[in-house]
């Protein structure tokens, strides 16, 4: 069974990073591509960011371009989002995700692309 499990988000301060982990057992990891979403405090679920299952290819949302990065391990099973210059606006819930496919293209910022999701983990930006 696939599991999903986040960690390293907490409350920080406007301009300052985190790193959030995303640890995946029950799959062949290095075969999907994954995914980064987020939910704000009474808004819709929104994509973030997503990497192909070896890392060539990227995409991000317009949001977090230039501040975010996310990145994988695959001999840990791990992928990453690299968070930086932090803005209150980030405030959320973020979720990790294991795409249905090994690659991810640019229309992949819709939830429907994934099959598995982490039950998330809370980041708060304080101004």
């Amino acid at each position: 069974q696939v599991q999903l499990v986040e960690s390293g988000g907490g409350l920080v301060q406007a301009g300052d990073s985190l790193r959030l982990s995303c640890a995946a057992s029950g799959v062949t990891f290095s075969t999907y591509g994954m995914g980064w979403f987020r939910q704000p405090p009474g808004k819709e679920r929104e994509f973030v960011a997503c990497i192909s299952s070896h890392g060539g290819s990227t995409y991000y949302a317009e949001s977090v371009k230039g501040r975010f990065t996310i990145s994988r391990d695959n001999a840990k099973n791990v992928v990453y989002l690299q968070m930086n210059s932090l803005k209150p606006e980030d405030t959320a819930v973020y979720f990790c995700a294991q795409a249905r496919t090994s690659y991810v293209a640019s229309n992949y910022y819709t939830s429907s692309h994934y099959a598995y999701w982490g039950q998330g983990t809370q980041v708060t930006v304080s101004s």
